[in-house]
């Protein structure tokens, strides 16, 4: 039932998202494997910075050497972030990209991801082809400027974009960490912490001075999971914006195709 506020939790979606939530093995756990610190609270139109330090204290490192996080790091830098330029992806990078969804395949969390969408008769049976689903959700070029193949799904969310001084999507933790260690990234504070939500954040930065005066993202979650739920709430949720109780944990998704490609899918912590 939706409650007073307006959040209508899908009941068939939350539990199945919640089911992969506890198959997400290689999760981590905030304030063991991971420290953040908030710090100041600010909002989109804020123009100081609420956070003099960064918002990652630590990272358990060991993380980054297991096989879906380490080939997840290897596609980061395959990109041209500033939209309007034409996207080149060489053999090699289309080689880095199977062999990583090779490898959230071998997860308890696509395997049940895989299950439900061919239930649901959204996806083949078979993994090849089900793989070369998902290579064309995530990584085939679409236009998001006219005239150039500059886009991908996983460029948008996972990497983030750029376009006239603003990031666009930039919805991974992993990303952030990596990008404000190599000093890219200034956070500037948080604008919402989900109640009794750790693993989602609502922040400000700027990334390469450009800004992200709004943006969402789950924190130590695996690649694999924010694969497999954004994968199912492309294919499978009747509308843009979803409602979800994953294990007790109050989210929004938001999901926006761009024709047979995903434009762009983040989380959203409820009010």
């Amino acid at each position: 039932m939706a409650d007073r506020r307006g959040f209508n939790p899908n009941p068939e979606l939350s539990k199945l998202c919640t089911e992969l939530w506890e198959l997400d093995e290689q999760r981590l756990v905030i304030g063991k494997d991971v420290v953040i610190d908030l710090q100041g609270r600010t909002w989109a139109s804020d123009r100081r910075d609420k956070a003099e330090d960064p918002l990652f204290s630590y990272v358990d490192p060991t993380c980054f050497a297991r096989p879906t996080f380490k080939l997840f790091i290897a596609l980061l830098d395959n990109y041209e972030t500033s939209t309007g330029v034409n996207e080149e992806v060489t053999d090699e990078e289309v080689k880095e990209n199977k062999l990583f969804i090779n490898a959230i395949m071998e997860t308890k969390v696509m395997k049940r991801a895989h299950d439900y969408l061919v239930s649901c008769g959204k996806s083949p049976r078979e993994i090849i082809p089900f793989k070369r689903q998902l290579y064309d959700i995530w990584f085939k070029l679409y236009r998001r400027t006219r005239g150039v193949l500059d886009s991908s799904g996983f460029e948008h969310v996972f990497v983030g974009e750029t376009r006239d001084g603003k990031i666009l999507g930039f919805h991974n933790w992993i990303q952030f960490y990596l990008q404000e260690k190599a000093g890219n990234v200034d956070y500037q504070g948080y604008v919402r912490h989900g109640k009794h939500n750790d693993y989602l954040l609502t922040i400000k930065f700027t990334w390469n001075k450009e800004v992200k005066p709004f943006g969402s993202t789950f924190v130590g979650t695996s690649p694999e999971f924010e694969m497999a739920l954004y994968t199912i709430m492309f294919l499978c949720s009747p509308e843009e914006t979803t409602d979800l109780d994953i294990a007790g944990q109050n989210v929004t998704i938001t999901c926006y195709k761009h024709g047979l490609n995903l434009g762009t899918s983040y989380p959203s912590a409820s009010k």
